[in-house]
């Protein structure tokens, strides 16, 4: 019972990196033009590099998710856009498809992972 706990809270915490990462994607370009504080090369590459805490994040909340109960569709899902999520974030300065890429794999993601939520819920309540 305890890893089927840990594997939902998994979920959830996949959700919020997933959901943090589209954030952290959209006000980036804002907070680079518009603050002073990104002045601050040092700063800058620290807050640009958070796009590794997303990946990791990601990384052991779908390894997590997709350990025990995850459904064989789920969690080929989970980790095909987590791969595409890693792949277009390290590209995403080579080209500006990959950040539209990112996006879609993190929504990906999110949708997935709730996914497999609902589906531990339909699996344990028969």
């Amino acid at each position: 019972m305890k890893t089927e706990s840990f594997s939902r809270k998994a979920d959830y915490i996949g959700i919020t990196g997933s959901v943090l990462c589209i954030i952290h994607c959209l006000i980036t370009p804002v907070l680079l033009l518009t603050s002073s504080l990104f002045q601050n090369s040092a700063l800058r590459v620290g807050y640009l590099s958070l796009d590794y805490v997303f990946i990791g994040v990601n990384i052991i909340a779908v390894y997590f998710a997709t350990r025990h109960y995850a459904p064989l569709a789920i969690k080929r899902s989970l980790w095909g856009f987590l791969l595409l999520f890693a792949v277009a974030l390290l590209l995403e300065d080579a080209d500006p498809i990959f950040e539209y890429i990112a996006y879609i794999a993190s929504a990906g993601l999110v949708i997935t992972h709730l996914l497999n939520i609902r589906q531990h819920r339909v699996s344990h309540t028969h």
